[in-house]
């Protein structure tokens, strides 16, 4: 752009023609319409009119500083740090739209504080000094990352593929979206550079890596002329069904007219600068004619790219090979109208670059005008001066551009950050090629992030053109999601997003779709069985309702009656030689025990309480090993009573109650002492136990002391060894008084069973834990009943004739 007075006009210079993009050339029609405008706005810069120059970098670096350091030395000659006195430098600069160019010149530019406005590029540098002067009123390329990684979030695509040019843009770009992407929980399958020189070999073999790959959505951070190579291959390896994700350099309207990108990039989604509305734009580009704007150094290449003609007047140079197709083509007849061309061109309510462009021009002419108006001793530099109009420093225009802050005609804000940043707002569009060959591009989301840190993506998923074979959102996924009820088991050696689905451990859930992990659920809770959700634990314990219970209790039962008709038998014919031989008050203690053993085992059902807790074991052992110590009194009695009947035995004064008491006594009390110890010192108590059984809050008792336990469990089991080894020596007694046979077979059962009973009991658990103790004591106490008093009841109630004292003591009466 120029100073004041400048006439608006083309700087015409030599050039070739190799490409004419239509789209560089609307940019170049967006800033001249609002040149033009601003001109004719009376408000905005009055009595100055605006003038430009035009520099075509054609995407080249040394251009581009041959351009930088013609336009600020103000000679045709490129001559740095010199400018001829007698022409006013001019005093900002628009673009480059393509970031490879505008970096050098913006470090070349920085160096005098020269204002560089940017339309389509945003420079990565690690040090802002590096371009101190560069403004760019499109948002910086790292948010269109960002925004990119956001986006596969948000449809969940978590496995893609990524090319990437191989300059800055590309590279820089494709590392920020993958650090970002992957910081997100998605994972990147592979990432290929195209070569910054085309190569063939490399260009296909990035095709077969797509091809081949599980993807099905590929992010590009390249431009336009670095892809189109990779699109002929993909073409050319028939690769469908893909979701490309494009970065602001590609696609443009010009590139979706050719056939091959039609099939190959069909549906892509692209992010782009925001879209504006510039009124009066639209009948700007109408109304250009080669004829009418002759001073137009780009009308005629227009023209004839445009509508695939020659201009009969064109004297320009063509590149070689470039010549031969143009003048193969026919004449232009002038009567063309621009009107007739397709959209891509015209549709200005989607025009993007060149809305910046055109909010460029405008932040320069704002800072103008602001620089104008300054009032003198009032002004933002040395002692309150002011900039000189007459000749304006680069550094004193860019303090008003750095600053300047408006609302454009489309009532669009327009400012830059602390960074020399415009408003990081994107705009998500859907390309569609619909089956009559029409194009279009509409606006499918936004992507706006209005603070660091906060990021704002809407979709309009209904509105979006899938480019495969269903209409819903495609699936881009190394592994299926896992269901609730499972957790992703990351594999060995894979990305993280290549997974098992394990199922939840007993007690765990996982009420979401891929759970990274289950959760153990809280206390009294337990999972259910799709481990999808936490539900109450069952309350468990041996009930009398339940089945196991009321049998237990019924057999209880039916023993405590079998005992206690025993005793009846016994104490109706207790002056029967049976009865009386065998030392009827000790049978009367042990049938009496047999039925409180049967009783005890009744403790064991229902709920647990304390008072129960601390009978259970107690009372239990107590009174087993009162019977069975009155069992081994019994047996000793037995032994005593058949060895005093010899001549001079010394035995004979031990037979009586003294004995027989001493061993009951004695026996009984060692038990007693060590359930006092264990009541004192460690009682049993009721306790929640929760993970014993997966889903069950067992209700049992604590045992307190587990060595008080099984020392009392082992004092009773060495009661009955002795005295079953103690009966086993006294079988040599005759045949006719079996006592001690009987008891000796009590003992063996008894000892039998409660030996079993210890791994039993360790190897299960809850109520049939308690219900193998009961089992227990009830076969124990069936055991010593059945062997020693129903043979007894057998003789006394069936065979009275044997129930004599001859016959007891193994006398027959010979009668001849």
């Amino acid at each position: 752009m120029a100073e004041q007075g400048r006439t608006l006009s083309f700087q015409k210079g030599n050039y070739t023609v190799i490409r004419f993009y239509l789209r560089c050339y609307r940019f170049v029609i967006g800033m001249v319409f609002a040149i033009n405008e601003i001109n004719h706005t009376p408000e905005l810069l009055p009595n100055t009119t605006l003038g430009f120059h035009i520099f075509d970098t054609c995407f080249s670096e040394t251009r581009a500083l041959e351009a930088a350091m013609w336009l600020s030395s103000g000679e045709q000659d490129s001559i740095p740090n010199y400018h001829c006195p007698s022409k006013s430098v001019i005093p900002a600069i628009i673009g480059d739209g393509v970031s490879q160019c505008a970096l050098p010149v913006a470090r070349l530019l920085g160096l005098y504080k020269f204002p560089q406005i940017g339309h389509g590029s945003t420079l990565r540098v690690s040090d802002k000094a590096e371009v101190p002067s560069f403004l760019a009123v499109s948002p910086n390329i790292k948010y269109q990352s960002t925004g990119i990684a956001h986006m596969l979030i948000h449809f969940r695509w978590t496995w893609v593929g990524v090319v990437a040019s191989d300059n800055e843009y590309g590279i820089v770009g494709s590392m920020e979206f993958k650090q970002e992407f992957q910081s997100a929980g998605g994972c990147v399958a592979f990432l290929e550079i195209i070569p910054i020189h085309n190569s063939m070999e490399r260009t296909k073999k990035i095709a077969e890596i797509i091809k081949k790959s599980t993807v099905t959505v590929v992010a590009l951070f390249s431009t336009t002329e670095k892809i189109n190579p990779l699109i002929e291959e993909l073409y050319a390896l028939n690769v469908t069904g893909k979701v490309w994700i494009a970065s602001v350099s590609w696609p443009s309207g010009e590139d979706f007219y050719n056939i091959k990108v039609q099939k190959i990039a069909n549906g892509t989604l692209a992010f782009n600068y925001h879209r504006g509305q510039i009124n009066g734009l639209k009948e700007a580009l109408y109304s250009v004619h080669p004829l009418t704007s002759p001073n137009d150094i780009f009308i005629i290449s227009f023209w004839e790219n445009a509508f695939n003609c020659r201009w009969p007047y064109n004297n320009g140079a063509y590149a070689t090979g470039q010549r031969e197709l143009v003048m193969n083509k026919s004449f232009c007849t002038g009567t063309e109208k621009p009107s007739s061309l397709e959209n891509a061109f015209y549709d200005v309510i989607n025009f993007r670059y060149t809305y910046n462009v055109y909010n460029a021009v405008y932040t320069v002419a704002h800072a103008l005008h602001i620089l104008y108006s300054c009032t003198p001793s009032s002004g933002p530099f040395i002692n309150g001066s002011c900039a000189t109009s007459k000749e304006i420093l680069p550094w004193q225009l860019f303090h008003y551009v750095r600053n300047v802050h408006f609302k454009n005609r489309a009532g669009d804000e327009v400012f830059f950050n602390d960074n020399g940043e415009g408003r990081s707002r994107y705009d998500v569009i859907n390309w569609q090629v619909l089956s009559d060959g029409t194009v279009r591009n509409p606006t499918v989301g936004i992507y706006e992030s209005p603070e660091p840190g906060r990021h704002e993506m809407s979709m309009d998923e209904s509105a979006i053109l899938w480019n495969t074979e269903y209409s819903e959102v495609p699936k881009s996924v190394c592994s299926e999601s896992c269901p609730p009820g499972y957790r992703k088991a990351a594999r060995r050696g894979e990305p993280v997003c290549c997974y098992d689905c394990a199922p939840c451990s007993k007690g765990e859930i996982a009420n979401q779709t891929d759970s990274p992990e289950c959760y153990m659920c809280p206390d009294m809770y337990w999972s259910d069985g799709k481990h999808e959700k936490c539900i109450p634990q069952t309350i468990e314990f041996l009930s009398f309702e339940e089945i196991l219970g009321a049998v237990l209790c019924t057999i209880s039962l039916f023993i405590w009656l079998l005992s206690a008709f025993v005793l009846c038998v016994f104490i109706k014919y207790r002056d029967t030689p049976i009865v009386k031989a065998n030392n009827r008050e000790l049978s009367y203690l042990i049938l009496v025990s047999l039925m409180l053993c049967s009783l005890c085992s009744l403790i064991f059902i229902g709920h647990p309480v304390k008072t129960t807790c601390v009978l259970r074991q107690t009372a239990f052992g107590l009174i087993f090993s009162f019977s069975v110590s009155c069992i081994l009194s019994k047996t000793i009695t037995v032994v005593i009573a058949f060895s005093a009947t010899k001549p001079n035995s010394r035995l004979r004064n031990l037979v009586g109650l003294r004995i027989s008491n001493s061993v009951v006594i004695f026996g009984s009390l060692i038990q007693l002492l060590i359930c006092t110890a264990w009541l004192l010192i460690s009682p049993p108590f009721p306790k929640q136990n929760s993970k014993a059984e997966g889903g069950k809050i067992i209700v049992e008792c604590d045992e307190g002391s587990s060595t008080a336990f099984w020392c009392m469990l082992g004092y009773m089991g060495v009661l009955s060894t002795v005295s079953f080894i103690v009966a086993f020596l006294a079988r040599s007694l005759p045949d006719s008084f079996n006592e001690a046979k009987f008891i000796a077979f009590s003992m063996l059962v008894f000892v039998s069973v409660w030996f079993s009973f210890i791994p039993a009991y360790l190897s299960t658990k809850g109520k049939y834990m308690v219900a193998v103790e009961i089992f227990a004591i009830l076969s124990s106490t069936a055991g010593m009943l059945s062997c020693i008093f129903l043979p007894k009841c057998y003789v006394i109630l069936v065979r009275p004739e044997l129930n004599t004292r001859e016959q007891l003591m193994g006398k027959k009466n010979n009668k001849n």
